[in-house]
Order: C-alpha cells, then structure tokens, then sequence
C-alpha cells in the first residue's frame, strides 16, 4: 500500500471499466473520483471498494467521519463512535421493576 503524494493515472473506455481497475487491488483504503457528472458522483464511488472514497476533493478528515479501509487495508474504522464497537460487546439486559409476575415465571 502506497502511502504519499502519489497520483497513478490510466486511460479508461467505460465507468464499469474505471471501477473494474479501481477495484483491481488487495488494498482498499481510499480513492478519489473526479467527474461533473452528478450521477456518476453517487454511483461510481458506491462500487469502489474503499473505506472512503472523495468525490471531487481529496484528502479531507471530518472528525466526525469514519475512517478505515476495505480489504488488506487495516481493521475497523478510527475517529467515530463506530470504533468503540472493536472494543465493546453487545449485551441486552430486560429488568422488570414489578414485583408482580411476569410472563411465564
């Protein structure tokens, strides 16, 4: 996984061939999609397989943003309150106030 200022550029005929190389990788972290097509900005980073994937900008962090990869690109997801869920686990606990019975008890 390739970490810095790196721009990789590459011809493409179709959006399906576009995802296809986007996708072509074992790493997922993010990606950029550049495009004046408003359909095209809702659909083609829907099927990129990348934790986080900036439509006409790059390289923003809102705080309250989840950030994580797919595939071989880190576990879990950093800065927002879907990390606690990596080290919590769920329980559901019903209590009755009622000193009467309940149920079939």
């Amino acid at each position: 996984e390739i970490f810095g200022p790196v721009t990789c550029v590459t011809t493409f005929r179709t959006e399906e061939e576009a995802v296809a190389i986007a996708n072509e990788t074992i790493y997922g972290l993010s990606a950029g999609v550049w495009t004046r097509d408003a359909h095209q900005a809702y659909k083609v980073p829907r099927a990129i397989q990348a934790g986080r994937v900036w439509v006409n900008c790059y390289h923003l962090y809102p705080a309250h943003a989840p950030f994580g990869g797919y595939k071989r690109s880190g576990f879990g997801r950093e800065m927002h309150k879907m990390a606690l869920g990596q080290y919590s686990q769920t329980k559901n606990i019903l209590i009755s106030l009622s000193k009467d019975k309940q149920g079939f008890f």
